[in-house]
């Protein structure tokens, strides 16, 4: 295969991904409209283009954790239905990662806001 039919079959696949996540996973829906409203927000909110860059940034790294730990939970899933504590614990870390990218991406956002309002 090409570089360039490589490089199509892996964005299909990525695309693909991303269909199905957004069909499946209500979390992933809300984090992708949190994006769709705070890509315009940080225009107005930031002051030049690197806060921009991080308060988006943290909302795409949210949605990049939130793809791995569905990846997790669906993988672990298949392995086995029933309980088991590996696997249960597995499940947990994964929605940690998830927990404190939103705290991440809310303490950025809370700082830029505050910076933009004089609070800080």
């Amino acid at each position: 295969m090409s570089h360039l039919g490589h490089f199509l079959h892996a964005t299909r696949n990525s695309w693909n991904g991303l269909v199905a996540i957004t069909k499946s996973e209500k979390a992933f829906q809300q984090e992708l409209v949190a994006l769709m409203v705070g890509v315009p927000l940080a225009f107005f909110v930031a002051t030049d283009n690197w806060r921009r860059v991080a308060l988006i940034g943290v909302l795409v790294l949210l949605l990049i954790v939130e793809l791995l730990n569905t990846g997790l939970e669906k993988l672990a899933d298949v392995i086995t239905r029933d309980h088991h504590p590996g696997i249960g614990w597995v499940k947990d870390m994964g929605s940690a990662a998830v927990g404190l990218s939103l705290l991440f991406a809310g303490l950025v956002w809370l700082v830029a806001l505050g910076e933009r309002f004089g609070i800080l």
